[in-house]
């Protein structure tokens, strides 16, 4: 099956299939079963075997996965088998947190471009980065190649920012800011806003 056919639910739902493998290999354990996945993740036990089913067989019958092989496997499919460099707009303290971050290199992801547009911050370190003005943004990353892009500006320059990346090249922005970005075909987007979740979980509080 090709990529374009895979339903994004079950793309979205890789990730966490290898969060939680990685933490039984960082347990110890060798092999797991769907129905142990299952149980970690809150997902039954067949739709994790037919999520995987569009990638290929990888489970043994009386063994359950392999879940080194398994790993390797994921991590293919996500292209997580390499580090993609990434460009971060946006050095508010929402910003400042995501460049301090250090969860993100191992799991194929370094950030290493800082770009923001109040002139008080421009040159400032983070880390080994330096602030770069965000007249620059377009031709820096275009020069570095990057692909994907987190986007923490507030809410109305995030689509004027949003278009700066997409003619530099970039083809995934994971957006922060409070507003739904338009952006050409092609270039995918993911939206984190913690208000919408916060409220979202509000509703089935029952006092």
């Amino acid at each position: 099956m090709v990529r374009s056919e895979i339903p994004d639910i079950v793309v979205g739902r890789l990730p966490l299939y290898l969060r939680a493998l990685t933490r039984l290999q960082n347990d110890g354990a060798d092999f797991t079963s769907s129905h142990e996945l299952g149980q970690r993740l809150g997902i039954s036990s067949a739709q994790i075997r037919k999520d995987l089913s569009h990638f290929g067989e990888f489970g043994k019958q009386g063994t359950g996965y392999d879940i080194a092989s398994l790993i390797d496997a994921l991590q293919g499919i996500l292209h997580a088998d390499r580090v993609w460099p990434v460009a971060l707009v946006g050095i508010g303290d929402l910003g400042h947190a995501l460049a301090h971050y250090g969860g993100f290199t191992n799991r194929g992801f370094t950030i290493t471009q800082l770009f923001d547009k109040d002139p008080t911050k421009i040159g400032q370190r983070i880390n080994s980065l330096v602030i770069e003005s965000a007249d620059v943004m377009q031709a820096s990353i275009r020069k570095a190649r990057i692909k994907v892009a987190m986007i923490a500006t507030p809410a109305d320059s995030a689509q004027i920012v949003a278009d700066a990346l997409v003619q530099g090249g970039v083809l995934a922005i994971l957006n922060y800011a409070p507003i739904t970005l338009t952006t050409s075909n092609g270039v995918r987007v993911q939206h984190i806003d913690p208000v919408i979740h916060l409220q979202r979980m509000a509703y089935y509080i029952n006092e």
